[in-house]
């Protein structure tokens, strides 16, 4: 459908990546209707403070991307704390609480929810992925002496990392053999571990979690953690159902092509839900990033809107603050590739003699400039590397 031809498009999520779509629709000039729709009662709001920021300050003020003032003005219509029922394709409809909504255009943008493994006693864990859950975590802090952390991804380190700055006793459980083990290369995962612990916090690593109960947390090993509650951030699924329901491809996620759209030319998906062609391995992949939802709208805003045909080629990148380190990555590495360290603490993951990925610690510079220089559109080599980072 052209452009001209779309009267309404509807998006379903409305986290960084949902809203990013209706304000990139507006800002490329799309004059129809916005429909954004989002299943919590809160404005669309930032997530990644609520294990940082939030989690010091309680003050919610900081979270909103926007005031109400600005969809008003905007002209986006808001349906927060609503449900999606089912997509009917044929008619190209949705139902939003028994209420059937008409798309010309329909955006996908479902994100994810925490993985909960079958453990016993799992109803004992709070989640860290909602403003509410940020809530009740925050007010088991204020009671509490010492925590388990199940999970050694960003949100379980940024938490653990919080939690002992404010004296509570840490322990983390992680059934991988390493921290952060999906993200980064074995020799940052060992750095962050020493940095936490040097913290005080206790890391059990390779020693997954069997059952947890209101005292604690027992390991495969028969080990105990004694500890009043627990945080649950063991991954997440992606939200995939109404999208299957209406009969679109999942593979890891929804789909979608080089341009971000579905088999079914009126539906596009994005952000973590979403599974794309990665540009230079053309493997799918899903990335769970605010950035890559960031990017994801803009282009397909562009795509709707200008007609733009170039595939998506935005370079990943990615970050976590865990007490005084930031930890950010650009690229995207594949398990297999190499780390090379280099003598300012760098690490590059390389597929031969290609970069893939650059690992950095409080070192935006030299972030920064690999970011650059992977997006020329140009494979970045190792032998170039030198003169980028001096």
């Amino acid at each position: 459908m052209a452009a001209t031809e779309l009267k309404r498009i509807v998006i379903i999520g409305a986290g960084q990546g949902g809203f990013q779509a209706a304000a990139s629709l507006r800002q490329e000039g799309f004059a129809g209707e916005i429909v954004l729709i989002g299943d919590e009662p809160e404005l669309p709001y930032q997530r990644p403070p609520l294990s940082k920021t939030y989690m010091k300050t309680g003050d919610a003020t900081i979270l909103p991307l926007r005031p109400e003032s600005f969809y008003d003005a905007q002209g986006i219509t808001l349906r927060m704390g609503s449900r999606v029922e089912a997509i009917d394709r044929a008619v190209q409809r949705v139902m939003v609480d028994d209420e059937p909504v008409a798309y010309d255009h329909l955006i996908l943008a479902t994100g994810t929810r925490n993985l909960r493994p079958p453990l016993p006693g799992i109803e004992h864990c709070l989640d860290l992925r909602s403003l509410s859950d940020a809530k009740a975590l925050r007010a088991a802090l204020s009671g509490a002496s010492s925590v388990g952390v199940i999970g050694g991804g960003f949100i379980g380190l940024e938490f653990a990392a919080v939690a002992r700055a404010a004296g509570l006793e840490v322990s983390v459980a992680e059934a991988a053999p390493r921290l952060m083990a999906r993200a980064v290369s074995a020799q940052m995962s060992e750095r962050f571990a020493e940095k936490h612990r040097a913290l005080g916090t206790m890391l059990r690593l390779a020693d997954p979690v069997a059952e947890i109960s209101a005292k604690g947390l027992t390991l495969a090993s028969g080990k105990s953690i004694a500890c009043d509650f627990a945080l649950l951030s063991a991954g997440v699924v992606p939200n995939t159902e109404l999208a299957a329901e209406a009969g679109l491809s999942i593979e890891n996620g929804i789909k979608v092509d080089t341009q971000l759209l579905t088999e079914d030319p009126a539906i596009s998906a994005l952000g973590d839900c979403a599974s794309f062609p990665d540009p230079f391995s053309g493997r799918l992949v899903r990335l769970e990033s605010v950035q890559a939802a960031t990017d994801h709208a803009r282009h397909i805003a562009k795509r709707l809107i200008k007609g733009a045909q170039a595939p998506y080629r935005a370079v990943p990148w990615f970050w976590s603050d865990q007490a005084d380190w930031k930890l950010q990555i650009a690229g995207l590495a594949a398990p297999e590739d190499r780390a090379e360290e280099l003598p300012d603490g760098t690490m590059l993951r390389l597929d031969g003699e290609r970069v893939t990925a650059v690992e950095t610690v409080n070192n935006a510079k030299v972030h920064m400039r690999s970011r650059k220089a992977m997006g020329q559109g140009t494979p970045l080599m190792l032998e170039d590397f030198a003169a980028l980072a001096g």
